[in-house]
């Protein structure tokens, strides 16, 4: 019997069959996110923003180049 319309599907029970289909998603948005990291990383400690007052990490990267 349909509920609005909907059918019932079997879902499998082991995690490495749901996971499957998915990995290479997983893989993809651990990539992103470290390309993303990486790129914000080397924009706040580039030479136009690592100076500038408004920038958070200004600090950080002062101690950093004395050492």
């Amino acid at each position: 019997m349909a509920f609005l319309g909907l059918r019932k599907w079997p879902t499998p029970v082991r995690s490495y069959l749901v996971l499957r289909p998915m990995a290479p998603f997983i893989a993809a948005s651990g990539i992103t996110f470290y390309l993303v990291k990486t790129m914000q990383d080397m924009g706040v400690r580039s030479e136009t923003y690592a100076k500038d007052p408004k920038n958070p990490y200004a600090a950080q990267i002062a101690r950093e180049a004395h050492h």
